[in-house]
């Protein structure tokens, strides 16, 4: 399938039931259609695992997640299911002024829709994450991108953790305005 396509990963065919039921192929296509506007990073460190720019055009991914886990034998690719988190959570928060905490419900809503969806254990998926939530959230943090959205962060009230952050924003990784 050509890249230029709108749907480029997803092959156009004929559903068998209405396109706005819940299905894997149409959720293959919402991550299409974002990835087409945004840019995906796997290679700083973020604390809670994933989050987005400024600006809403990338979405980063802890580097030390792996991209994938074992569930019931069947191995699961996890950055579809972030992505799709960190675009509704994003939109929520930029178009309709969502606190963070309400958008984030939302978002996680979602994402156990997708992950349940493609008949994944969303209970097997959740400890997975979780697993990696401390210990990101627990390491040294090195290489945060400088525009990276801190308002997660910010709305959780987590003081120490955007100043750990912000020591190490690195230069040239996007651009965060700094405060005078």
């Amino acid at each position: 399938m050509p890249t230029t396509s709108c749907h480029p990963l997803a092959p156009h065919r004929k559903l068998r039931i209405p396109d706005w039921y819940v299905s894997t192929l149409m959720l293959d296509r919402t991550v299409d259609a974002i990835l087409k506007r945004v840019t995906l990073r796997r290679d700083c460190d973020i604390p809670y695992l994933a989050g987005y720019s400024q600006d809403g055009r990338t979405i980063y991914i802890d580097r030390h997640l792996p991209r994938t886990f074992t569930d019931k034998g069947r191995t699961v690719e996890v950055d579809r299911y972030l992505i799709l988190h960190e675009a509704v959570e994003k939109a929520l928060i930029d178009e309709l002024d969502l606190h963070y905490l309400h958008a984030h419900q939302i978002a996680t809503r979602a994402e156990e829709s997708a992950v349940r969806a493609d008949r994944i254990s969303w209970r097997a998926y959740d400890r997975f994450m979780q697993q990696y939530v401390k210990t990101v959230g627990d390491e040294r943090l090195q290489h945060v991108p400088a525009d990276l959205d801190l308002k997660p962060y910010r709305d959780e009230h987590d003081r120490d953790l955007i100043a750990r952050m912000e020591k190490a924003e690195r230069p040239g990784s996007g651009t965060r305005p700094r405060k005078p």
